[in-house]
C-alpha cells in the first residue's frame, strides 16, 4: 500500500488548500514545498479578497460571480485574517464614463450574493474625507465593498489546519524526480538528504513553476497551456489618514490600488507584464516602480518616486491561456485537469487561479478525484481556520478580552497579534503576567514567546519567514536586527536537531 493518498507538490494558497480539504475527509495527505510556505506567488499578491471589478469588462461574470460568493465565505472562516475593506473610485472622464462605472458597480453588487458587506454609493470628494489626499480636479467617486486579507497567512493557516487533520508538512523539501507506477514514487531531497515516499495520487500544485516542475519532475512534455504573469508591489509611508483604499484607472486602461496597509504604510500595485523564465528570479524592476509612482501622482496631492519605496515585491501569477492577447486580459479563472492512465497513478494539474477562489479550487480537485474517494463530502464551505472561530465583526470584542487579560500589552502590540492569531493568541501569550514573560525581544514588539510558536506550530525556519510571511515586521526591523534573529533561529533550529 502507499504511504499516502495524495501528495502535492506546491505549498502555495492552492497546494494548502487542497491539502486541508483532502485532509478533513480522512485522507492520509502530504504536502512538499521547496521553499517555505506561501514563499512565491502567495506572498506577493495585491491581498485582496475580491471579485474583480475590472474583469466584468471582459465579461467573466461566472468568476466575478463565484469570487464574490467565496469573498463573505472566507471572511466568515477567518475574520481575523480578513476584513471588509471600503474602495473608493475616483471618476476619470477621460478612462470611463461615470455611466459605464455606475452600471460596473450595479452588476458587481448584483453578482455579489452580500449578506454583510454595505454596498456601493456615490461620494462628493468635495465634503467627503475621501477626497482630502486627492487633486482638485477630482470632485465625484463612487465607492464599493471588497476585503482585505493576510494573503501568506491565511496560507499557513490552511496547512495548520491540514496538519491538525493529519497531513504532513514538509518544507523546504523538494520532489527531484517522480516516478509513475501503479502508485507514484517520489524522491525528495531535503537540505541533501534523501527520501522516497509514495502516494496513490499526485497533485502538481506549483503554481508558476507547473509547467518546469512537469518537465523536471515528472518527465512530461510542456502542454503550454501556462501563462506568466509578473506583478509589482510597492511599499511607501500612508499617504492618507483614513481607512479606505483607492481604485484609480490608468492611462493603460488597468486599475491600480491605494490600500492602508500596516497602519503606518500604503500599499500600491499592481503591473501586469508577461513574464518568461525562473520565476524564483523575479524581483521588481525600476519602470515598473516608475509606472506605479506615475498612476499615485496622477490622482495625489502628494507626490511620490522611487525614493520613497520602502519596501518593493514582485511576484509571477500562473495563468491558465485562454488565448488572451494581452496580460491584463489573461482570465483569472482556473482549471482543474486530470491525467488517467491505464495501470497507472492518476495526475492532477492545476492551472491559474486566484486566492479568492481557492477554497472554491480545493474543492473542485476533490470533485475530478471523486471516483477514487466515492464517500467524501465538502466540509471547508462552513468550517472556520484556526484562530478564526468567533463571528465575523467580532474582532472588537477578540482584543478588547486579549487586551485585559494581558494588561501589560500595548494597543498596537495586542492588535497585531490578535490579528495574526486570532482566538489562538492565547497560545502564544500562554500564562504570561509581564512582558518580561514574553521572553527575549528581537525588534518591534516581536518577542521570543511568539518566535517559539511560529517554529513550532507554523514551520517559520528563517527570519524571512517570520518577517515577511508570517507578518510583516521586516517593516519594521532594521538590517542589524533582521541579521540576529536568523542567527538565533538558526542555533535554535540546531539545538533541537
Amino acid at each position: 500500500m502507499a504511504d499516502f493518498d495524495l501528495a502535492i507538490i506546491g505549498g502555495g494558497i492552492n497546494g494548502a488548500g487542497i491539502a486541508r480539504d483532502a485532509a478533513g475527509r480522512g485522507f492520509r495527505v502530504v504536502l512538499i514545498e521547496q521553499n517555505d510556505l506561501a514563499s512565491g506567488t502567495s506572498s506577493a499578491s495585491s491581498k485582496l479578497i475580491h471579485g474583480g471589478l475590472r474583469y466584468l469588462e471582459h465579461f467573466a461574470f461566472r468568476l466575478v460571480r463565484q469570487a464574490l460568493h467565496e469573498r463573505e465565505v472566507l471572511l466568515r472562516a477567518a475574520p481575523h485574517l480578513i476584513r471588509p475593506l471600503r474602495f473608493v473610485l475616483p471618476v476619470n472622464e477621460a478612462r470611463r464614463s461615470p455611466v459605464t462605472l455606475r452600471i460596473g458597480l450595479f452588476i458587481y453588487d448584483w453578482l455579489g450574493w452580500r449578506k454583510i458587506l454595505p454596498p456601493m454609493r456615490q461620494v462628493d470628494l468635495v465634503t467627503d474625507n475621501a477626497g482630502l489626499p486627492l487633486k482638485a480636479r477630482f470632485h465625484h467617486a463612487f465607492e464599493y465593498s471588497d476585503c482585505f486579507a493576510d494573503d501568506a497567512r491565511l496560507v499557513v493557516l490552511n496547512a495548520v489546519d491540514a496538519a491538525e487533520h493529519g497531513a504532513m508538512i514538509r518544507t523546504r523539501t523538494r520532489c527531484i524526480r517522480a516516478e509513475r507506477h501503479e502508485a507514484w514514487r517520489l524522491i525528495l531531497n531535503a537540505r541533501g538528504q534523501r527520501d522516497v515516499i509514495t502516494a496513490r495520487i499526485l497533485v502538481n500544485a506549483t503554481g508558476a513553476w507547473s509547467e518546469l516542475f512537469a518537465e523536471t519532475a515528472l518527465r512530461l512534455k510542456p502542454q503550454h497551456q501556462l501563462r506568466l504573469d509578473k506583478g509589482t508591489h510597492i511599499v511607501v509611508k500612508k499617504l492618507y489618514d483614513h481607512d479606505r483604499a483607492y481604485i484609480l484607472q490608468a492611462i493603460d486602461g488597468r486599475v491600480v490600488f491605494a490600500i492602508p496597509f500596516q497602519r503606518d504604510f500604503t500599499l500600491i500595485g499592481t503591473t501586469d507584464r508577461s513574464f518568461s523564465g525562473d520565476p524564483a528570479t523575479v524581483v521588481p524592476t525600476g519602470e515598473e516602480i516608475d509606472y506605479l509612482c506615475s498612476v499615485i501622482n496622477e490622482y495625489f496631492r502628494a507626490e511620490i518616486g522611487a525614493a520613497d519605496v520602502i519596501w518593493a515585491f514582485a511576484g509571477v501569477r500562473s495563468l491558465y491561456d485562454d488565448g488572451a492577447r494581452k496580460p491584463q486580459d489573461i482570465g483569472r479563472d482556473y482549471a482543474v485537469m486530470l491525467d488517467e492512465r491505464h495501470g497507472q497513478a492518476p495526475l492532477l494539474t492545476i492551472y491559474g487561479g486566484k486566492i479568492t477562489t481557492y477554497r472554491r479550487l480545493a474543492e473542485d480537485a476533490m470533485a475530478r478525484l471523486s471516483h477514487f474517494f466515492p464517500h467524501s463530502r465538502p466540509w471547508t464551505a462552513q468550517q472556520p481556520l484556526p484562530g478564526g472561530d468567533f463571528v465575523y465583526d467580532g474582532i472588537a470584542i477578540l482584543l478588547g478580552r486579549t487586551k485585559r487579560k494581558w494588561r501589560f500589552l500595548t494597543d498596537d502590540h495586542a492588535r497585531r497579534l490578535v490579528e495574526a492569531y486570532g482566538t489562538r493568541v492565547d497560545q502564544v501569550l500562554g500564562k504570561a503576567t509581564s512582558l518580561d514573560d514574553l521572553g527575549q525581544r528581537f525588534g518591534a514588539d516581536l518577542t521570543a514567546a511568539e518566535l517559539h510558536y511560529l517554529m513550532t506550530k507554523e514551520w517559520a525556519q528563517t527570519a524571512d519567514d517570520v518577517l515577511w510571511r508570517r507578518s510583516k515586521l521586516g517593516l519594521r526591523f532594521s538590517d542589524a536586527q533582521r541579521t540576529a534573529l536568523d542567527r538565533f533561529m538558526a542555533q535554535a533550529a540546531a539545538a533541537r536537531a
